[in-house]
């Protein structure tokens, strides 16, 4: 497996962001995933995304982290928000997602992020398991859909 950094809008971020999307609209019902998100959340300083690469460069996983500060909307200072995880359906329970995972939070940790942050669903079973047991705990909603019922947030000190 080889994890590798590439910009938000690289195409192989955009054909998986494409399937978390459809993911999203399956499980939830509606257009997927509103958040406001750009390329340049993702750029170094203000965050990285991650691709996994299977051994024919065959893109398997993602996720990113953004910088997110005390903005009105849930975040404290130091927080670094996790984004678009996503293990492709041929591919899951082999560990990716916790490998991804684990890189991003590395990555904001040297980068100086003291906290990453996350919100997932209540129709996600699969990713509120993974992040219980990598030493999320559920906090205080933050983010967009901080006033959705089936929302749920969760944070780890970094």
């Amino acid at each position: 497996m080889d994890i590798r950094r590439v910009p938000y809008d690289h195409p192989d971020a955009v054909k998986l962001d494409a399937e978390v999307q459809a993911e999203y609209h399956a499980r939830y019902g509606d257009g997927g995933d509103s958040t406001p998100m750009h390329p340049a959340d993702f750029t170094p300083p203000n965050g990285v995304y991650l691709i996994a690469y299977d051994e024919g460069g065959v893109p398997v996983a993602s996720g990113g982290w953004r910088v997110k500060n005390a903005n009105g909307e849930g975040n404290l200072d130091g927080d670094a928000e996790l984004k678009r995880m996503y293990v492709i359906a041929q591919m899951r329970g082999r560990g990716l997602a916790r490998r991804v995972l684990a890189a991003l939070e590395d990555d904001a940790r040297a980068a100086g992020r003291v906290r990453m942050v996350l919100e997932t669903g209540t129709q996600q079973p699969e990713a509120i398991a993974l992040y219980a047991s990598s030493g999320y705990a559920p906090c205080e909603k933050f983010g967009y859909y901080r006033f959705h019922e089936d929302s749920r947030c969760y944070a780890k000190p970094l």
